[in-house]
């Protein structure tokens, strides 16, 4: 009983991780419509940041900040290659990503792993700190549950407002968004930044965790987060009282729990990479056989 419990304690703590940057993908995947790869590149790029900075003794909590405002400037360059130099969206992803690869390394002295153990993280400093010894076991769990509520509130309330209402606009209907004498582009750039911003807070968080950074990371952090998007908006969607912030949550635990009961099944790990592909696929497939089945629905529903 007690290994069922530490596992769904790692599948939580790993889902709401990764569900930050699951909000993150949905936003420039789902609001934006712009399929962004540069999240290989800023995910660790928080991580990067973070370490860097607490290993020299920086507060964890200024590192948070630092590492999302270097994903957000990351994002930012994605933007302006898109829109200022027509670059294709898939095309500035992969750009800034290849661009990252290096920086990550400078970041951290040019090796590929930096670890400050022992140093003062957001798991054992500020309200960490007041976490009862009897809950201690579930002090991770804790600290990125709150970590993930607080950016999924933060996010619907800025797509409540009227930056918010244009962001949304400019990936469904750009010409509505220039008839209200506003520059689509802007907002695109903006929503990247703050795509990029929260994949890279996610980094951020669990180097912390693992007070340590790696710079191969990121790698096959686009396919989880689409994954944990499509997911999350074709199962979890459906419920009335579900928005999609929390949605997307609950797709990246699904498929961190997908992938630690094929582990638990005796799969090697050399085959998780390949596993995650099949779960995207899957994922993509199922999506199109829902939006197959919908256009069907309505289609009969105008006949009748």
């Amino acid at each position: 009983m007690d290994i069922v419990l530490g596992l769904i304690v790692s599948v939580l703590q790993d889902g709401f991780i990764y569900g930050i940057m699951a909000i993150g993908v949905y936003v420039t995947y789902q609001v934006l419509n712009f399929p962004d790869l540069s999240v290989d590149g800023t995910f660790p790029l928080g991580a990067c940041v973070a370490a860097a900075l607490i290993s020299r003794g920086a507060n964890p909590f200024l590192a948070c900040i630092a590492s999302m405002l270097c994903g957000a400037a990351a994002g930012g360059v994605t933007g302006l290659l898109h829109v200022k130099l027509h670059i294709t969206d898939l095309l500035s992803g992969i750009l800034v990503m290849t661009g990252l690869w290096s920086i990550n390394l400078v970041i951290v002295g040019g090796s590929s792993i930096l670890a400050y153990y022992n140093k003062p993280t957001v798991f054992t400093s500020g309200p960490a700190a007041l976490i009862p010894q009897s809950m201690f076991q579930l002090r991770d769990l804790i600290v990125v549950f709150l970590f993930c509520m607080l950016i999924k509130f933060i996010t619907d309330i800025y797509l409540k407002t009227k930056s918010g209402l244009l962001l949304r606009a400019s990936g469904d209907n750009q010409q509505y968004v220039v008839s209200l004498g506003k520059d689509p582009g802007n907002m695109k750039i903006l929503g990247l930044m703050i795509g990029n911003a929260f994949t890279a807070l996610a980094g951020c968080v669990l180097s912390q965790q693992s007070e340590s950074a790696d710079v191969t990371s990121g790698t096959g952090m686009v396919v989880m987060g689409l994954a944990s998007v499509i997911i999350g908006i074709n199962i979890f969607s459906r419920f009335k009282h579900v928005k999609p912030t929390l949605a997307v949550i609950l797709g990246a635990i699904v498929y961190k729990a997908c992938l630690m009961v094929a582990l638990q099944l005796g799969l090697p790990a050399n085959y998780m990479k390949l596993l995650m592909a099949v779960l995207f696929t899957v994922a993509l497939l199922a999506n199109r056989v829902a939006s197959l089945a919908g256009g069907r629905k309505e289609h009969h529903a105008a006949k009748n």
